[in-house]
C-alpha cells in the first residue's frame, strides 16, 4: 500500500525491493559492544563476542579464556516478547590457535494461528536457534584465519497441524570463513594499531518447511571492516572503526510487464526457487529483479555501511557511538547507536541503545546487554597470572 502518494506510478513500486532471507535472526548483533558501535565488529579489537563477527580475531586474544552472556529485546516498538538470548565462549589451547562456540536462541513470542476468520485458533510459540563452534589459528605474525560451523534450528510453527499434516521444522548446517589483520603503528606520544577483517558467513544449504517453494536461502554474508586505534595518552585510545556488507542471496524475482510474459515471469521464478546457494552467491553481485540489464547504481544499493567510535581510559571505560546505514530500497534502515561500558579483573558489563533516525523504525529504542566473564581475572586474584585483557589492542 501507498497510502497518501501523490503519485503511485510503477518505478515508485519497484523501488521497494528488499532480498529476503530464512532465519534473519543471524544478522541480528547480539552483542552490546558492537550494538553500540553501530553494528561493527570486523576489524574492531578481539573480545569473546569475535565469533558473530569474526572469528580469526580470536586468535588474537590475550587472555586464556573469556565467556559472554546477552540479551537483546527486539524489535518492542511492535511486540513485547520477542527476545534474542546468546552466550559465547572461547579458550586458547596454544599461544597461536583458539577454539569458541556461541549459542543463539531466538523467540518470536507467542502467535496466535488461524485457519480462518472466527477459528478460535491455537496458540504457538515460534523459536530459531543456532549453535557453533569455531578454530582460528595465526599464520603469520600480524595475519589469522578462522572458520566456524553452524546447526540451525527454526520452529516456525510449534509442531502445529495444517489439515492433518504435520509442519516440519526447518534446519540447515552452515560455515563461516574470516580473517583478520593488524599492525602496531608508532607515534610520538604513544603505539596505535591498525587492522583489518572480513567474514563470509552463513554458507550453507536452504532451510526447507516443505515443498521447494518454501525453501528459504540462508542469509550469507560478506563483511568487510577497518579499523584504526589511535593513542591520545598513555592511559586514553580512541578508535575509529567501519564496515561494509553485502547480503550474498538473490533477489526475489519481479514481475515486469514491460519486458516479459507472465510465463517468462514464472520460468524466472521458478529458476529461483530451485537455484543453490553456491549459485546464489554468484548471482547476488549481478541479480536485477525486475529483469532489467545489469545496473551497477543498483548493485552498490545492496551494500550497506556501518561506522562505530570507541573511547577507552586504560582499557577499562569505554564510550561508544555508532551509525548504521541501508538503501531506502533495501530497507531503509538507518539508525545512531550509543554504548558505554565498564571492565573489572572478573566481570565486564556492556549496554547500547538504538536510535532511529527514520520515521517509524521497529529498531527505534532497543537495548542490548552483555555480561562478560575473562577467566585471566580469576587467576590475578590468586595471584597465580598476570593480568591480560580480552581487549588486545595490540599495545
Amino acid at each position: 500500500m501507498w497510502a497518501q502518494d501523490e503519485e503511485i506510478t510503477e518505478e515508485t513500486i519497484q523501488t521497494f525491493t528488499p532480498i529476503t532471507t530464512g532465519v534473519s535472526f543471524l544478522t541480528v548483533a547480539p552483542d552490546a559492544r558492537g550494538g553500540g558501535l553501530g553494528d561493527v565488529g570486523a576489524a574492531t579489537a578481539p573480545d569473546p563476542d569475535a565469533q558473530y563477527w569474526n572469528p580469526a580475531k580470536y586468535a588474537f586474544i590475550s587472555a586464556e579464556g573469556g565467556a559472554t552472556v546477552s540479551y537483546v529485546p527486539w524489535l518492542r516498538k511492535l511486540v513485547s516478547d520477542i527476545d534474542l538470548v546468546s552466550a559465547s565462549g572461547y579458550y586458547k589451547i596454544k599461544d597461536v590457535q583458539t577454539v569458541a562456540a556461541s549459542f543463539r536462541f531466538f523467540s518470536l513470542g507467542n502467535v496466535l494461528i488461524q485457519k480462518e476468520p472466527g477459528d478460535q485458533g491455537l496458540n504457538v510459540k515460534p523459536y530459531d536457534l543456532a549453535v557453533d563452534v569455531s578454530y582460528s589459528r595465526i599464520l603469520t605474525k600480524n595475519f589469522s584465519m578462522g572458520v566456524a560451523l553452524r546447526f540451525i534450528w527454526s520452529d516456525l510453527t510449534g509442531g502445529y497441524s495444517a489439515d492433518g499434516e504435520y509442519v516440519e521444522p526447518g534446519w540447515s548446517i552452515a560455515a563461516d570463513i574470516s580473517g583478520y589483520y593488524g599492525q602496531k603503528v608508532p607515534f610520538d606520544w604513544g603505539t596505535g594499531f591498525g587492522a583489518f577483517g572480513f567474514n563470509i558467513s552463513n554458507i550453507g544449504k536452504k532451510v526447507e518447511y516443505g515443498d521447494y517453494r518454501s525453501a528459504a536461502f540462508l542469509p550469507t554474508n560478506l563483511r568487510l571492516g577497518g579499523s584504526f586505534t589511535m593513542p591520545i595518552d598513555q592511559y586514553n585510545h580512541i578508535s575509529l572503526n567501519v564496515d561494509l556488507n553485502k547480503l550474498l542471496v538473490p533477489s526475489r524475482p519481479i514481475y515486469n510487464a514491460d519486458i516479459e510474459t507472465e510465463e517468462e515471469y514464472q520460468a524466472r521464478l521458478d529458476e529461483y526457487y530451485n537455484m543453490d546457494p553456491i549459485t546464489g552467491i554468484g548471482r547476488s553481485f549481478i541479480d536485477m529483479p525486475d529483469g532489467t540489464p545489469y545496473d551497477f547504481a543498483q548493485q552498490i544499493k545492496k551494500v550497506n555501511f556501518s561506522l562505530g567510535l570507541e573511547y577507552d581510559y586504560n582499557e577499562q571505560f569505554f564510550g561508544r557511538i555508532g551509525y548504521y546505514n541501508e538503501s531506502k530500497q533495501m530497507g531503509n534502515r538507518k539508525y545512531m547507536t550509543f554504548g558505554a561500558g565498564f571492565k573489572l579483573n572478573v566481570f565486564s558489563l556492556d549496554v547500547a541503545y538504538v536510535l532511529s533516525v527514520t520515521k517509524n523504525n521497529p529498531l527505534d529504542q532497543t537495548l542490548r546487554f552483555t555480561l562478560g566473564f575473562n577467566m585471566n581475572g580469576l587467576k590475578v586474584l590468586s595471584g597465580t597470572a598476570e593480568e591480560a585483557s580480552d581487549w588486545n589492542l595490540g599495545l
